[in-house]
């Protein structure tokens, strides 16, 4: 097998396993899908361009996948779904599932900050021109 088809196959099994993710994220109300399709985008863009166009050019995640592409921008509803989704299944997995140890919910805890401080602080919309203004 050569370097090029090994690094190739790679993109294409990370893009594969984010939109698998994203499509759990469809199904469980607690998983968040936009964001896996956005990191399926990238893992894509770098061997896949069937499967980029075609997230690109998706009815329904598009023009999200799109908006975050061109600005970095992520709507108001979709950082408010993701962070109270995000804090429903923390709150699932210290109430309902004893068994997993202590270390590892505080370590998810930690994980889930660094990654909703970072989501909250995007931009909701994307920057205003001068032609935009009236």
């Amino acid at each position: 097998m050569t370097r090029e088809l090994f690094i190739k196959i790679l993109w294409r099994s990370l893009a594969a396993f984010f939109v698998l993710l994203g499509l759990i994220g469809i199904a469980l109300p607690v998983m968040p899908t936009v964001p896996f399709l956005i990191a399926a985008l990238w893992a894509a863009s770098k061997g896949w361009p069937r499967l980029e166009s075609w997230l690109i050019n998706h009815p329904k995640y598009g023009p999200d996948i799109q908006v975050w592409r061109e600005y970095r921008v992520i709507k108001r509803r979709s950082k408010v779904y993701a962070l109270i989704m995000m804090a429903c299944g923390y709150i699932v997995l210290w109430l309902f599932i004893p068994q997993v140890a202590s270390w590892l919910k505080v370590t998810v805890g930690l994980i889930l900050l660094t990654v909703g401080s970072w989501l909250a602080s995007r931009p909701e919309s994307p920057p205003k021109t001068k032609t935009d203004s009236p």
